[in-house]
């Protein structure tokens, strides 16, 4: 079987090459990598993220990753963003007022309330739009296929992305309010949970993204 090539977009933050090594242990030959042909020879890429949205923003810009991520998008390719790297895909982030997001998703992300603890750092029961309705998933999105109705999934966060097209959320968990869990904009998932954290559900996931991108190495 194909293991087909998945860029593992490396900014030099956080722990990056645990999200490349989640990927190569279901099928892929990801690599961790700022290199434009690499990137560009990719069957699908992935945008991981920890720590600060505008300390992140400026390490892709100065990676030079920027317009390399919009020219993936907009060429169709699987494409997936992971907790940081999901809210570096909005428009802007009330963590670092002023500073630029990639604006692939209209929107903004927000700080979950104050009536709860913050970060977030737990497992949560995933709400995923059109699972848990007596059909299984089999009308959710395919990056949800073959999971349980109502996955457990690993969160470590303080904000989270409110889309203004609220039809691109996909999966929500309950903490505090309604938390937006994972996007759908196109060709770009993204999920604000680590999959990678997340055991035998996180990597159900991230091996169905892994048969995405098989189907474009094909």
């Amino acid at each position: 079987m194909t293991a087909p090539l998945v860029a593992v977009l490396d900014y030099g933050i956080g722990n990056l090459r645990s999200a490349q090594k989640a990927l190569q242990k279901v099928g892929a030959d990801a690599r961790l990598t700022s290199d434009p042909a690499v990137i560009r020879d990719a069957h699908a890429a992935v945008l991981p993220g920890v720590g600060n949205f505008g300390a992140c923003m400026s390490a892709v810009r100065t990676a030079g990753l920027e317009d390399l991520v919009h020219e993936r998008i907009g060429g169709g390719l699987p494409f997936m963003g992971i907790c940081v790297g999901m809210q570096m895909l909005f428009t802007e982030s009330e963590e670092s007022p002023g500073v630029t997001g990639l604006d692939v998703v209209s929107g903004v992300v927000r700080y979950l309330p104050s009536s709860v603890k913050r970060p977030q750092m737990q497992w949560n029961r995933l709400r995923v739009k059109g699972g848990g309705d007596g059909v299984g998933l089999a009308s959710a999105d395919p990056m949800f296929a073959s999971l349980p109705p109502e996955p457990w999934m690993y969160f470590v966060h303080s904000l989270h992305g409110v889309p203004s097209d609220r039809s691109s959320i996909v999966a929500t968990v309950d903490y505090g309010c309604e938390v937006t869990a994972a996007i759908r904009v196109g060709n770009v998932f993204a999920v604000q949970f680590h999959p990678e954290k997340s055991a035998a559900d996180g990597l159900g996931l991230l091996r169905n993204f892994v048969d995405a991108a098989r189907l474009v190495a094909a």
